[in-house]
């Protein structure tokens, strides 16, 4: 059952990094290493939008299993 959570917990993690990535859009190799950004606040919209949801599900998805997976293997 931990083997189940453990692969689960790692497909979360990879498709978390992955729209973290996504959506620094048009900033460059800089903007991932924390470079500035050109610092202009624009309004999420469309995908953009969807995407910010994804990742917060994501993150959530992430604490769920990482808390059932300590639970579990005690």
């Amino acid at each position: 059952m931990e083997q189940y959570f453990s692969i689960a917990l790692i497909i979360t993690s990879i498709a978390l990094v992955a729209s973290i990535i996504l959506q620094s859009k048009g900033v460059g190799l800089g903007g991932l290493t924390g470079g500035d950004a050109g610092g202009v606040f624009t309004a999420r919209r469309g995908i953009e939008k969807t995407l910010f949801f994804i990742t917060i599900v994501l993150s959530i998805i992430f604490v769920v299993l990482t808390l059932l997976t300590v639970v579990i293997s005690k």
